[in-house]
């Protein structure tokens, strides 16, 4: 099981609505709609995965964790629209309430 090590509270309220072409958004529900039924993903795995097709040569080993904020936004965003869920210790966390901890990102009502 992947974690998140950044504790962070969820509260941007400001997060940019997801538009077509965000490559936060797109990771985020491809890699969820690639999930089996009623599994998850961590945010950390998204930010990995979005560091890993843009990656230079370069590029630190550390680099999806540039990633990884702008994932949460997006994530949060999402969940408000009613896209994704947002699991907080297995359960459905109100995206409009702070969200503080280790997260995790699933479909909402088995779609993505």
């Amino acid at each position: 099981m992947t974690t998140d090590d950044n504790d962070a509270p969820i509260t941007n309220d400001t997060a940019a609505a997801p538009g077509k072409g965000d490559p936060a958004v797109e990771a985020i529900l491809s890699l969820i709609a690639a999930l089996p039924p009623g599994k998850s993903i961590a945010p950390e795995a998204v930010a990995r995965a979005l560091a890993e097709a843009r990656a230079k040569p370069s590029d630190p080993p550390d680099a999806w964790r540039r990633y990884l904020k702008p994932v949460k936004q997006q994530a949060l965003s999402l969940a408000r629209q009613g896209r994704i869920v947002i699991l907080r210790k297995g359960k459905a966390a109100d995206p409009h309430a702070p969200i503080k901890g280790v997260i995790r990102l699933a479909a909402a009502n088995g779609e993505a």
